[in-house]
């Protein structure tokens, strides 16, 4: 058991690549299920990878091993509309449409259940995030150094968690996670008169930061066709990207966010399960995120407490989710979910890096209950295009505007198997 998943781990290593979440810059859905169920599902127990979400989760799954490989799509764009003014002091942009290379990207997720009495359990989860990523084939801000512009960051994080039945029906469960990043930017040269640290800014290799967080979440079932659930993580304090303190805030910090799911299910009867989950995205807590382009590029450098960044807000995401049992072996999964959108209209210069704007999502999938102690499931997700369109604040007034947009699909695969009897 020890080398497969050892063997497991490396593989994970080996096949993580950067991807653009759907929440801001974090998954939908965790785990294949929930991804199938459109990211709800804090308030029900579907398989050992349902720690990601709520940690008290898994007390009433089996001792489990589960793989998921998911095939992701999104396609970034920005359009630049009106010529440059080419007055004194203006920054304009090239007019035109530029689309973001490389569309396709592969991610695993691992989780691993074992009980260890017959009221307490612990789970080892390790999966990825992404966000962040585009790479434009063009030189957006005039760099004389990079044909391309863009970003790319990448995200791993491994959960410990363990969860006890404090009384029947009600759990609780906490996680330790720890985090591993890395982050590249090119293209962004034009920038430096702004950097407090110009030789950290773009166009250097690699670099990496690592972190710790917790995890905290309750499950209860009130009744045989209620339950409910809720779970809050902290903000995970990384580590700075050293080769960028020149352009995140606080010397190139990238913390991760705190977070908050509450939510409940209802089965109307034995085939029919119905969920309802409120998530909230914290990303005011992190200054190289939540910091707006402006006024901060004028009254401070990139890289100190009050650079500029990316100027994302707080988001709310509501996920509904049906697991309806179709015939003998086989559960039917659908979803719908929509999230606030970060990116405000006068943020728009700098999210042409991330342009994160996805707020509808829908979700299907299915489950074929192999035999006993095993299963095979595929789910699908696509989400509907949406764009955020500004106007560029370093022109004259009605001069040029600035589209981002995005829209994206993704496929997954995932077994789970009896691992330890």
């Amino acid at each position: 058991m020890k080398k497969s998943i050892f063997v497991l781990i490396l593989l994970f290593g080996f096949t993580i690549q950067s991807t653009f979440a759907t929440d801001g810059y974090f998954r939908h859905g965790y785990g294949i299920k929930y991804s199938a169920l459109a990211g709800s599902g804090v308030a029900v127990s579907l398989s050992s990878l349902g720690a990601i979400t709520n940690p008290a989760s898994i007390i009433r799954t089996n001792n489990s091993l589960e793989i998921n490989i998911s095939v992701f799509s999104p396609n970034r764009d920005y359009t630049i509309t009106g010529n440059p003014s080419g007055f004194p002091q203006t920054f304009g942009l090239t007019p035109g449409k530029i689309e973001s290379d490389k569309n396709i990207f592969f991610f695993p997720t691992i989780g691993l259940k074992r009980g260890i009495a017959d009221n307490m359990a612990i789970a080892l989860s390790i999966y990825g995030n992404g966000g962040m990523n585009t790479d434009y084939p063009a030189k957006t801000f005039y760099d004389p150094s990079s044909p391309n512009t863009g970003v790319n960051i990448e995200q791993l994080f491994a959960n410990l968690t363990y969860a006890i039945e404090v009384t029947k029906g009600h759990s609780i469960g906490v996680a330790g996670i720890f985090g591993w990043q890395r982050f590249a930017a090119k293209g962004l040269v034009a920038f430096t008169p702004f950097s407090s640290d110009p030789a950290n800014l773009s166009g250097n290799s690699w670099s990496t930061a690592t972190g710790f967080g917790f995890k905290v979440g309750y499950q209860g079932v009130l009744t045989d066709w209620l339950s409910i659930g809720a779970a809050y993580q902290s903000k995970i304090n990384m580590s700075e990207f050293e080769r960028y303190s020149g352009l995140f805030a606080e010397k190139g910090d990238f913390d991760v966010p705190a977070n908050w799911t509450a939510g409940i299910s209802i089965s109307p009867d034995k085939d029919w399960t119905l969920l309802f989950d409120v998530k909230q995205i914290l990303y005011s807590g992190v200054k190289s995120v939540s910091n707006p382009m402006l006024p901060n590029l004028q009254t401070s450098q990139l890289g100190k407490d009050d650079g500029a960044g990316f100027g994302w807000k707080d988001i709310t995401a509501i996920k509904f989710g049906v697991m309806y049992k179709a015939i003998e072996n086989y559960t039917l999964m659908a979803g719908y979910s929509y999230n606030e959108n970060p990116i405000k209209e006068s943020e728009v210069m700098f999210n042409i890096l991330a342009p994160a704007v996805i707020q509808n999502h829908i979700t299907a999938g299915v489950t074929r209950k192999i035999s006993e102690d095993s299963d095979l499931t595929l789910a699908f997700m696509y989400a509907l295009n949406n764009s955020v369109k500004g106007a560029n604040p370093f022109e004259a007034p009605g001069q040029q505007s600035i589209e981002i947009a995005m829209r994206q699909w993704q496929f997954e695969i995932g077994y789970s198997f009896c691992l330890i009897k």
